[in-house]
């Protein structure tokens, strides 16, 4: 009886210090000098993480993931990751060199599930009612680090569409100081002639609160989502703005909301992506996002 009696107490004594363990607060992240702490666009390349890109600027931030990804975790996404942000200087690669980049260490945290859908803008193409998409990127090249502008360019290795088309993709990502939009200039190759449709997505969400706020606007080309609340860390709010022209519709698929657009093989089109965070410093309501959405200017030559 003894024994019974100091076998549950150490028990006991164990599930509340895990328990402790699972709620005690994040150490914060050591602050950057003065230099660091000024407002600045940067682009890093995580090779302590199976070589995540991250980019950032004043107001918002991102990853995508490498094939190294695909091998250890599988299976991964080409979809495009969003963290939620707090300070106006960069902190992703600090952030996720703790190790414990899904808690809050005092300026912002990674709490964004893209999942297997295609996150925060990431496309792929739509035949026969289904969404192909790629893998992992495969290669990227550093284009500008920053101090005004995060600018880099990745491919993705050719990947099919259905069982009789192939196509890859050159895709440039730019990121100016003082927006939560990231333009990107893409240009999908194929091994047949024929337009595409490519569908430009944004993960869908379920949760205790709800499905989110989804909303369109198609003369314009924008659609934007407020995420469902989660209790403790807050909403995304996603947005995408395509060229006008090339709108076919709007469309789901089990993962996605979907904007399909009509491009052709071989010629660059510009998409933008935004993201923002309602515990951030900028957009604390649907309202408020779709406003900014709304106000923003885009510019869909691929030349500029």
């Amino acid at each position: 009886m003894k024994k019974r009696l100091i076998l549950a107490a150490v028990l006991a004594v164990s599930v509340s210090t895990v328990h402790a363990q699972e709620h005690a607060p994040a150490k914060p992240l050591e602050k950057p000098d003065a230099e660091g702490q000024k407002p600045r666009a940067a682009v890093v390349l995580a090779p302590y993480r199976f070589n995540d890109i991250l980019w950032e600027n004043d107001r918002t931030a991102h990853r995508i993931y490498s094939r190294d990804l695909e091998k250890a975790e599988p299976p991964s996404t080409s979809g495009i990751d969003a963290w939620g942000k707090s300070v106006r200087w960069p902190y992703m690669d600090r952030q996720l060199k703790t190790g414990d980049q899904h808690a809050s260490h005092g300026e912002g945290l990674d709490f964004y599930d893209v999942g297997t859908g295609r996150g925060a803008g990431g496309l792929g193409v739509w035949r026969d009612n289904k969404l192909w998409t790629s893998r992992n990127w495969s290669s990227w090249k550093m284009i500008q680090n920053g101090p005004d502008v995060a600018r880099f360019s990745v491919d993705y290795a050719p990947w099919p569409v259905d069982v009789d088309r192939k196509v890859w993709e050159t895709r440039t990502f730019t990121l100016p100081l003082g927006t939560n939009f990231t333009r990107m200039v893409s240009t999908i190759s194929s091994d047949k002639p024929g337009p595409l449709v490519v569908g430009i997505g944004i993960s869908k969400r379920k949760r205790a609160s709800g499905s989110g706020v989804f909303r369109k606007d198609l003369a314009p080309g924008r659609v934007t989502f407020w995420e469902p609340a989660d209790p403790e860390k807050g909403s995304m709010a996603i947005a995408l703005m395509v060229d006008p022209k090339s709108v076919v519709e709007v469309r789901q698929d089990f993962d996605n909301y979907l904007v399909l657009i009509k491009v052709e093989p071989g010629k660059p089109f510009v998409y933008y992506m935004g993201a923002a965070w309602d515990k951030g410093l900028d957009f604390h309501t649907p309202a408020e996002w779709d406003a900014y959405v709304t106000a923003a200017k885009a510019d869909f030559d691929p030349n500029h």
